[in-house]
């Protein structure tokens, strides 16, 4: 039997997202729920030598209800070259900053009307670097249950619902850039940028099986 995870489309996702969906075969994306403020969806954590960092992508109508898959960016802000200069702070020293810094450079050197292509771009970068071959498809319409064969992670990897975690992800340390403390589940950008081909293997550890 096939498995599959139904969960929101998220902007740089964390390794807690990755752990949920390693060993799926094919991953929901749901396009049909309306847009939901201060989660994942528009935002991403990351580490620099100060602290955490927080980048969040500017929306229109985020205080509406607006699907996720139409919810515009607000390109008014110039949002992409903020968030790739903090992305080149905390990560231009990472061992592997080097061998990927073109890829996610691209994505911000365009322009994204709408945040779902955003992050379907960033999501499949991010899927390739981490080598998940997964079959990716869209939700048709918005269910409030699934069926038993598909894990409903919708709403459940969020920056206010750490108790969800353990659903899906241990933390399991890895050389981070800063700090003497290691900090757990920021993007995944921030262990791609560190680990660079050992990266699948943190995420296979990181799942709870």
């Amino acid at each position: 039997m096939e498995n599959s995870i139904l969960i929101d489309l998220q902007y740089l996702p964390s390794i807690a997202f990755f752990s949920a969906i390693e060993g799926q075969n094919e991953l929901i994306l749901e396009a049909e729920e309306y847009f939901e403020k201060q989660t994942y969806r528009n935002r991403c954590h990351l580490l620099s030598s100060q602290q955490i960092e927080v980048l969040t992508v500017p929306l229109f109508g985020a205080n509406k209800k607006i699907k996720s898959k139409d919810i515009k960016i607000d390109n008014s802000q110039s949002w992409n070259k903020k968030h790739w200069r903090t992305i080149q702070t905390c990560y231009g020293k990472s061992p592997f900053f080097e061998f990927f810094a073109e890829e996610f450079k691209s994505i911000y050197e365009k322009k994204y009307n709408l945040l779902w292509d955003l992050n379907f771009d960033l999501l499949t970068i991010c899927l390739k670097i981490t080598n998940q071959p997964i079959k990716i498809t869209e939700s048709v319409s918005y269910k409030k249950s699934v069926s038993g064969n598909v894990i409903d992670a919708r709403s459940l990897i969020h920056p206010k619902k750490a108790n969800f975690l353990n659903k899906f992800y241990k933390s399991i340390p890895y050389g981070q850039s800063f700090g003497n403390e290691f900090e757990s589940n920021l993007s995944v950008l921030d262990l791609i940028m560190n680990e660079g081909p050992n990266t699948k293997t943190v995420i296979k550890q990181s799942k709870i099986k």
